[in-house]
């Protein structure tokens, strides 16, 4: 955090001691800002850069297999940290030093060092440097520089592609970790040994950096930066990357590792380009192996390793050529884990006993003993093998000693035929490890993505040149297309699939909004909080919102899916699911209206969690001490079969009852109870409850 802070904080809390003068809204504004700074040291804690694009793609992708058990000591602080933070509200009650003839110069001080406070925080560097990320950059000028291999391959050798758990090429100096890494320090130096390779922005987090090495592009999320990873079909659809290629060479593409795949989404991205088999923490659970040999984040890297040993050993019988991949975990952040067959290692050092040296210490071993096999066995001869760092390390228990090293990945290529030498690469990035890998495979080939061979020099213009630049606007073009890449170039055709809206060569689960520009560029992809950027966007821009037609109707409607099309000329035009399903074109003439633009309306869950129901009749009663002021819809919804059971268009009376009749001719285990209404609507549901009907005996 900048130092500048320090000096504006304890100014602020003097000013508001001083004055009795909006005590409690300048209490509730300190108490704010120190949540938020609170918010940011936890966040830089785990990303080691603030708030970035990485931030980003995780809070928006699946978290789960996340190793949060790792990070306890950090999240204990951001508590003491967060209820830290409250103090201003109590010092509210404090009586002395209080200064009343003086309180609006006093209350204006304060407001003008609060917005001082506000502006040197990092939460506004920041926030301007994703904002500039996030601008429209026309690419045009790079897109030929992406390139697609096509010819066939010279030479199809077996590739094991390994990549080491934040283990950078760092931890190799002996000035600075003396006999840490001694195994692998002698695979370098038998090896094609890459220095200064660098993580271009992008690239600096595991699935990034798998996307930066295989597919020569830094990973963005979709345009708008509003990926969620749960609603988008495919990772990355238009991007060609190292295993695509290879599967079209007649390659089998296989990856095993320890963690969660869903976590980051790595098991999509794997499956979407070329892997015809992820074997991750699901696999590993069902071979039902000792719980000592898993950590917070999965299997531990000696059965990994092994394991990997084992089916490179079957694939290699086999006869069919296979590019096998596997990515250890044990050195992941802050503290890193050993594993059973490393419990007696300890690594001596000037820094003191720090786990993560150990952890270090052991991958070295495990890792040199997997390519050593592998080097050794009969197919040996024809394998190339890659070991790399996936990206530089995060912030660690060494983050003090690797700030004063010179920082830079692990790339080492080791087979039969290559010949063992050290290439310091000339503005190198990970960008361009897959294209080195094909130029080794084939010396016609040195190109994939934006990625070129580090064998060749001098070095052209490329990504990684504009990513090591000062000035990163040319860097942003690169990004730029990257991001178009989820998407592709035709979007203005929409068209509704199972469920789904395709988007030029996405599918997207709705709610989804899309807004385009003047010029019919596709300029945002809203996923979340859509009714309030349908309210809030820009009005020069046309907007295409997918979703059910409950969001648009009032009174009637059928649960089908209808897409509302709305421009700056006051046009408009409702497409209902009939329509949807066949396609339409955003760009077609619109039927004029008079007014305001509609609001629209998004679901909210009125219901804790899904609840199992039996047939029959029933009603559900529920209590809104909040409500809007005109009608809305309430529906029971299967959420698993996506089918609404029951759907009524409700007033609440004037004690906020609102009853909802429900008939149920079949079981259903994931019941769930949601309202309609636009973002500016409040509901607050005091009860409710799914009453069994009674039924009325006729009178004899």
């Amino acid at each position: 955090m900048h130092w500048i802070i320090w000096l504006y904080l304890p100014a602020l809390f003097l000013l508001l001691l001083l004055s009795p003068r909006l005590a409690r809204l300048k209490a509730g504004l300190l108490s704010l800002l120190l949540l938020l700074l609170s918010t940011w040291w936890l966040i830089d804690r785990l990303s080691g850069d603030g708030i970035n694009s990485a931030t980003l793609y995780h809070l928006r992708s699946d978290m789960e297999g996340a190793g949060v058990g790792d990070f306890s000591g950090y999240i204990v602080a951001y508590i003491a940290l967060a209820l830290l933070s409250l103090t201003p509200l109590l010092l509210v009650r404090v009586r002395r030093f209080r200064l009343p003839r003086h309180g609006w110069a006093l209350s204006a001080a304060f407001a003008a060092l609060l917005v001082g406070a506000t502006l040197h925080s990092p939460l506004y560097g920041d926030a301007q440097r994703l904002y500039r990320q996030m601008q429209p950059v026309d690419y045009s000028a790079v897109a030929p520089e992406y390139v697609i291999p096509a010819q066939p391959l010279a030479r199809p050798k077996n590739i094991v592609w390994i990549y080491g758990e934040s283990l950078e090429r760092t931890y190799l100096d002996e000035a600075a970790f003396p006999g840490l890494m001694p195994n692998l320090k002698r695979l370098a130096g038998e090896a094609l040994d890459f220095r200064d390779i660098a993580s271009a922005d992008g690239s600096g987090w595991t699935i990034a950096g798998l996307v930066s090495s295989m597919c020569g592009v830094p990973l963005t999320t979709a345009q708008g930066d509003e990926n969620s990873m749960g609603r988008m079909g495919r990772f990355l659809p238009e991007a060609f990357c190292l295993g695509d290629y290879l599967k079209q060479q007649g390659y089998d593409n296989h990856y095993m590792g320890g963690a969660n795949g869903q976590f980051a989404a790595k098991a999509d991205f794997l499956a979407t380009h070329g892997f015809d088999e992820v074997r991750d923490l699901a696999w590993f659970k069902q071979q039902r192996i000792a719980d000592k040999h898993f950590s917070n984040w999965g299997i531990h890297d000696d059965v990994l390793l092994d394991r990997a040993f084992d089916r490179f050993m079957e694939l290699s019988r086999a006869g069919q050529p296979f590019m096998l991949t596997t990515l250890t975990m044990d050195t992941h952040h802050p503290a890193g884990h050993l594993p059973v067959a490393c419990k007696g290692t300890r690594y001596r050092s000037q820094y003191g006993n720090i786990g993560l040296l150990n952890a270090l210490k052991c991958t070295d071993r495990l890792i040199s003993k997997l390519v050593d096999r592998i080097r050794a066995s009969e197919y040996g001869q024809d394998t190339l093998v890659v070991v790399a760092s996936d990206h530089l390390a995060m912030p660690n228990d060494l983050s003090d000693v690797l700030a004063n090293l010179h920082r830079e990945n692990l790339l080492l290529f080791l087979g039969a035929d290559i010949a063992p030498r050290q290439v310091v690469a000339s503005a190198g990035t990970t960008l361009d490890s897959g294209a080195t890998l094909l130029q080794l495979l084939d010396p016609a080939i040195d190109a994939i993505g934006f990625g070129r061979s580090l064998l060749a020099a001098p070095r052209a213009a490329s990504a990684s040149v504009a990513a090591l630049k000062d000035d990163a606007s040319d860097y942003a073009r690169y990004r730029a297309f990257a991001r178009s890449l989820w998407l592709g170039e035709k979007t203005r055709m929409l068209r509704l699939d199972d469920g789904q809206v395709l988007v030029g060569v996405q599918k997207v689960q709705p709610p989804v909004l899309l807004e385009y520009d003047a010029q019919w560029a596709l300029q945002s992809v809203y996923l979340e909080n859509t009714s309030r950027r349908f309210d809030e966007a820009d009005p020069g821009h046309r907007l295409a919102y997918v979703d059910r037609c409950t969001a648009f109707e009032d009174g009637l409607a059928d649960g089908d899916w209808c897409a509302l099309l709305v421009d700056s000329d006051q046009g408009m035009r409702l497409y209902r699911d009939a329509q949807l399903r066949r396609g339409i074109a955003v760009d077609a003439p619109l039927e004029p209206f008079h007014g305001p633009r509609p609001s629209v309306r998004q679901s909210r869950m009125i219901s804790r969690q899904a609840q199992h129901t039996g047939p029959g009749r029933y009603v559900l009663e529920l209590y809104a001490s909040q409500r809007p002021a005109r009608a809305f819809w309430v529906e029971a919804v299967s959420s698993q079969r996506k089918v609404v059971v029951a759907q009524q268009w409700v007033q609440a009376d004037s004690d906020g009852r609102i009853i909802l009749p429900l008939g149920l001719d079949e079981e259903i285990d994931d019941l769930e109870i949601r309202a309609w209404l636009s973002h500016a609507e409040k509901l607050a549901v005091d009860s409710y409850a799914l009453l069994p009907a009674i039924r009325s005996r006729p009178r004899s």
